[in-house]
């Protein structure tokens, strides 16, 4: 968890994990499949320095690739 995680969202991840491991799922990715849960949940509330807002980027935008002949 990264080190601005409070003492809740630390029990979380771990209650995570531990479910995870319990239930069979994620083998071998139970600890990253938790963090991105737990620090999805910290954005979405705002406790991160940036909140992502979202699941959309702003990625590369792709212009139009058709050449137009300029007006003489």
């Amino acid at each position: 968890m990264p080190r601005g995680a409070n003492p809740k969202r630390e029990r979380e991840f771990k209650e995570l994990e531990q479910k995870f491991k319990q239930e069979g799922r994620y083998p071998g990715h139970e600890e990253e499949v938790a963090a991105r849960i737990v620090n999805q949940q910290r954005a979405d509330a705002g406790e991160t320095k940036e909140p992502q807002g979202g699941r959309t980027g702003t990625g590369y935008r792709r212009r139009n690739t058709v050449r137009r002949a300029k007006a003489s």
